[in-house]
């Protein structure tokens, strides 16, 4: 018996309409906050000299981050899949392995790298400066952001037709000039794919920037709501920041209308030769050492030196308490955004119309909203419709479950166009009614895009720092804001074991997510 996709089962309509209405309720109300100040008040509080400075910085801050990925993750990928230079696994693993620290992380292992008592000063009496501002904040969230772009890159270079290469060499043209006519030109959509998730990314961070005293949107926001300075002024800021948000999705489908790059050769997929690097290969070395050093070597450097100057006197009991109370947390919100995640897919891809695509789309638009705006939102929504509901943890767990249910969306709905109606319809015909169907045909099919994306929230919602410091309950503290409030504070090895046992959880997370891509490619 075959879906009738114009007409969606109640059960199944119902979850995935009220999933999409849930990202949009606090944008909504923003707005509607933001809306309560008459004109004169308006333009004083948008043309203000400091939020033309926040608009600047956003700005200069975004551009520096983009170049530093760009020119860390280009090469690094042209390294790893044209060259002839060994280990590519490794390679690919130490260019992948970065995404384990987050950036608060790295942002306190550039600050603990520096100063009077750091290692560096210590061990070669070379005293560094404290990084901060738009050197250290470019740098901190350079390092831990090149790896997104690495991989859109890596994958473009993998599936890109090697017999395009192959003719311009064989007309004559030099290495250089295939590169910059035939390769480049091909990597556009993969360029715009990763600078568009740093971008967005860069612009909705706040525990490194904030680490880095640099005064861009994500901080001032910050500042403004936490010390109850002026709402409507951190209402409009938050405007302003989903509204820059919305330029750089506007740019980057923009700049990538009319890209339409297909293979021109048949059959299955092959490799280009490797291009030897000759007398190159001593700096392609050095380049990837130096690469896996500032983004590996001196996060794990940093950790260690300041756990052996921790004093005795350090609460080593509230670690595992810290622990705990993450894992509280993140655990409840995989449940849910997988909840939420699975009637989406559903609805989107059997029941497929303007309604159904509308609600994916408003998935997506929750994950894309800066944290900040979408946790100020959310708090302003809760104080003014359900007080009793403020800085609770079902609050919490709700609002970061909206917003990352598109982490768990991708894999959901991968697996779901693989696996398809047809078996649930046959059973269907056979008798079984809908939901027994799909409980145990199409269920236990997609069980293991499920757990995938339930880990995959599960890991994103144990480093999340700003929704968990505006909506988390009075007492909690999670290891994010363990790591963030001691850094601010300049208590580093109060800071390092909790940075150490962050990296070693994400680690193993993003280990099993390459362990499943590996075992997913041999397959396919």
């Amino acid at each position: 018996m075959a879906y009738d996709a114009r007409r969606a089962p109640l059960l199944l309509a119902l979850p995935a309409i009220l999933a999409g209405s849930a990202m949009l309720l606090p944008l909504l109300y923003l707005v509607i906050r933001a809306g309560g100040v008459d004109s004169g008040e308006l333009s004083a509080l948008v043309l203000r000299p400091k939020t033309l400075v926040y608009l600047g910085n956003t700005v200069s801050l975004v551009g520096c981050v983009l170049v530093l990925t760009t020119l860390i993750a280009l090469p690094l990928a042209l390294i790893v899949v044209r060259s002839d230079l060994g280990f590519k696994r490794l390679l690919t693993l130490l260019a992948v392995l970065p995404l384990a620290i987050p950036g608060y992380v790295m942002a306190y292992a550039l600050i603990g790298l520096s100063g009077y008592y750091g290692p560096l000063s210590v061990f070669f009496g070379l005293r560094l400066p404290r990084p901060e501002g738009l050197f250290g904040a470019t740098l901190a969230l350079g390092l831990y952001t090149f790896p997104y772009l690495f991989l859109t890159l890596r994958a473009a270079l993998v599936g890109m037709d090697p017999a395009l290469v192959e003719t311009a060499r064989s007309l004559g043209r030099a290495p250089l000039t295939v590169f910059w006519r035939v390769t480049l030109p091909h990597l556009k959509p993969a360029l715009l794919s990763g600078w568009l998730i740093i971008a967005l990314y860069t612009i909705g961070d706040f525990g490194a920037i904030a680490l880095m005293r640099f005064d861009v949107f994500s901080a001032a926001i910050y500042s403004q709501y936490a010390n109850a300075f002026e709402v409507h002024y951190a209402a409009w800021l938050s405007l302003m920041l989903i509204g820059l948000a919305g330029v750089i999705l506007f740019v980057e489908t923009q700049l990538a209308r009319g890209t339409r790059l297909v293979r021109s050769g048949q059959g299955a997929r092959r490799l280009l030769a490797p291009i030897p690097l000759g007398r190159w290969k001593p700096a392609a070395v050095l380049f990837v050492s130096a690469v896996a050093a500032a983004s590996l070597g001196v996060p794990a450097l940093v950790i260690l030196f300041w756990l052996t100057r921790a004093p005795v006197e350090i609460d080593w009991a509230a670690i595992p308490s810290a622990a705990l109370q993450t894992l509280a947390i993140a655990g409840p919100v995989a449940l849910v955004a997988v909840a939420i995640a699975l009637p989406v897919a559903l609805f989107h891809l059997r029941h497929p119309g303007r309604t159904s695509f509308a609600v994916e789309r408003l998935t997506w638009f929750g994950y894309a909203m800066p944290p900040l705006p979408f946790a100020l939102s959310v708090a302003f929504l809760s104080l003014a419709a359900l007080p009793g509901l403020y800085q609770s943890m079902p609050l919490l767990v709700a609002a970061l479950a909206v917003h990352l249910a598109a982490v768990a969306l991708g894999p959901i709905r991968s697996r779901l166009v693989q696996v398809g109606p047809r078996t649930e319809e046959a059973a269907r015909a056979l008798g079984r009614s809908s939901a027994a169907a799909f409980a145990w045909i199409t269920l236990p099919l997609v069980a293991r895009s499920l757990l995938a994306g339930g880990v995959l929230v599960f890991m994103a919602a144990a480093k999340e720092l700003p929704l968990t410091l505006l909506l988390s309950p009075i007492g909690t503290r999670t290891m994010a804001m363990s790591i963030f409030s001691r850094t601010s504070e300049g208590a580093l090895y109060d800071a390092a074991p909790y940075a150490a046992l962050t990296i070693l959880f994400s680690g193993l997370v993003v280990g099993l997510i390459l362990r499943h891509e590996d075992t997913g490619a041999r397959r396919s």
